[in-house]
């Protein structure tokens, strides 16, 4: 029986707080994958060394990834596709929807911080789409927290079982190494830099006694002791209690030091699951589904500045894709040829000829293709579970030059497209307000302003507090509006929307009109 081609397909996201380490175990991740050959520190100087998933300018000059890259890589037979994420919470969105595009995630954590506020928000969208998460302790080569109190850490504020799958010799100025308890592979830092550079031992188990020959005779008794009770004291593996969300297999490393990166491609290729089933308005499409369906879950503009391009990333449910065919956008309705699929090998780009479920593929287009359409052969599919949120942060947008107001409708237009910023375009009154969730999104709207579109503008408070997608019958609705004209808006596809001064007025609004809904998420 020959296996069918999506099976050995990973798509997977890394997510974390911002500093956990999350760009250089990607990094690493790609460098051990064969995806790229130098690997760049974020922080570093130069652009030859700047870390090779971030390409945006605001990106290199502060050092955090603020877009979803998707990055494809192949070893050992598995197909990976690894999805990474902006860790700074004023991208919860792009994130929450880059998490609806992948059947499984690693979750990066600090060894010295352990769980922080990002990662508990993050793991909650995993958890409501029951995404199976690995995680990786980072950073062990360093001082930070007890082992055994980060794992109870993480039982305790994630409810989840953990099942520790390696385990650190030592921590900081101690650490001689992981030991990975599967395998019985000991790795071991060597040289000056203390990194692994491929120094590995075989062992038994942990009371072979040729681990005497490679560690301190303190640190393999505290090994010993610690590794017995972690094996006693936690959860067993289960595959069907990982892949169902309920356990979380825990890796100790080191992503700048390269320990633990084997270990966890091993762990995605091995225990992460091939292409889940996708849910619809018509029901559960699974991959084996011979329609080739999909659905954008990201737009990103200038990805080449000097070509202005605009690519959708297609995350492909069911099907297998080939170059040229047909498929109808939701949002548009006639069919669109696909003449040049992108697979993405870090920023390395080419034609993808086919493509199977599982596989993020890139759509050039001119604003046709936007988040949350899905394409499909005969336009009968709808996928859910893209929602926009109600922004938390609004702002005027002003032109110093009032003579750019056509370039900056049409930033703005693809500026939202992207889901970088939500915009409205209030009934009365000529400045356009635009939403946010968080503060460094309308830092990355300036910066990419004036680098892409040439348009100098600034932003003034807004009168509003936040806003919300008006439902209901027309009749019910106009008579709203009628009333409400200073507080009422169009987003950018047409929807009415309330524009209120504070969470007081949308309850009371609510409480006066309850044949209308206010809503605080919009379904793409």
């Amino acid at each position: 029986m020959t296996t069918a081609p999506w099976a050995k397909r990973r798509t997977f996201a890394i997510i974390s707080h911002p500093d956990a380490g999350k760009t250089t175990l990607t990094e690493k991740l790609l460098l051990q994958g064969g995806a790229i050959h130098l690997a760049g520190e974020v922080k570093a100087r130069g652009a030859a060394r700047r870390a090779r998933s971030d390409w945006m300018k605001i990106e290199q000059q502060r050092g955090i990834s603020v877009t979803s890259s998707v990055m494809t890589f192949e070893k050992d037979g598995i197909v990976f596709n690894l999805l990474d994420t902006p860790g700074h919470e004023d991208f919860s969105e792009d994130t929450y929807r880059t998490l609806t595009a992948v059947d499984s995630a690693i979750m990066v954590i600090d060894a010295a911080k352990g769980i922080e506020p990002q990662t508990l928000k993050l793991f909650e969208v995993c958890r409501l789409r029951s995404v199976p998460i690995i995680t990786f302790v980072n950073k062990v080569d360093r001082e930070g927290r007890p082992c055994f109190e980060i794992l109870d850490e993480v039982a305790d504020k994630l409810a989840l079982d953990v099942c520790p799958m390696s385990w650190p010799v030592g921590m900081g100025g101690e650490f001689e190494g992981i030991f990975d308890f599967a395998s019985g592979r000991l790795t071991q830092p060597s040289g000056d830099s203390k990194a692994y550079e491929g120094k590995s031992s075989q062992h038994s188990g942990i009371d072979d006694p040729s681990l005497a020959e490679k560690l301190s005779a303190q640190g393999l008794a505290k090994f010993r002791e610690e590794a017995e009770l972690a094996q006693a004291g936690y959860a067993s593996f289960d595959l069907e209690a990982y892949r169902h969300g309920d356990l979380t297999p825990v890796y100790f490393g080191s992503a700048l030091k390269e320990f633990g990166i084997e270990e966890m491609i091993a762990a995605i290729a091995r225990f992460a699951p091939p292409p889940r089933p996708q849910p619809s308005e018509a029901g559960t499409i699974t991959p084996d589904n011979n329609e080739v369906t999909g659905f954008i879950f990201k737009v990103q503009a200038n990805m080449d500045p000097q070509h202005r391009d605009r690519i959708a990333f297609m995350r492909l449910c069911s099907g297998t894709f080939k170059r040229g065919m047909k498929l109808t956008p939701s949002g548009l309705g006639k069919p669109v040829a696909i003449h040049s699929p992108i697979l993405f090998f870090a920023q390395d780009r080419e034609i993808a000829d086919t493509a199977e479920p599982g596989d993020i593929i890139g759509i050039p287009n001119h604003g046709t293709l936007r988040v949350g359409d899905t394409l499909s052969e005969k336009n009968s599919v709808r996928f859910t579970g893209l929602p926009n949120f109600a922004p938390e942060i609004l702002r005027r947008v002003v032109l110093r030059d009032p003579t750019k107001t056509k370039q900056l409708r049409k930033a703005l237009d693809d500026l939202s497209e992207e889901g970088v910023i939500q915009v409205f375009y209030p009934e009365i009154g000529s400045n356009w307000v635009v939403g946010v969730v968080g503060q460094l999104q309308l830092d990355v709207l300036i910066s990419r302003l004036e680098a892409e579109y040439k348009v100098d503008a600034f932003l003034e408070p807004a009168p509003y507090d936040t806003a919300r997608w008006l439902n209901g019958s027309d009749a019910a609705l106009r008579a709203f509006a009628q009333f409400n004209a200073g507080n009422m808006a169009k987003d950018r596809d047409g929807n009415p929307v309330f524009m209120a001064r504070s969470s007081w007025d949308v309850g009371y609004q609510q409480e006066k009109n309850p044949d209308l809904t206010f809503s605080a998420t919009k379904e793409r």
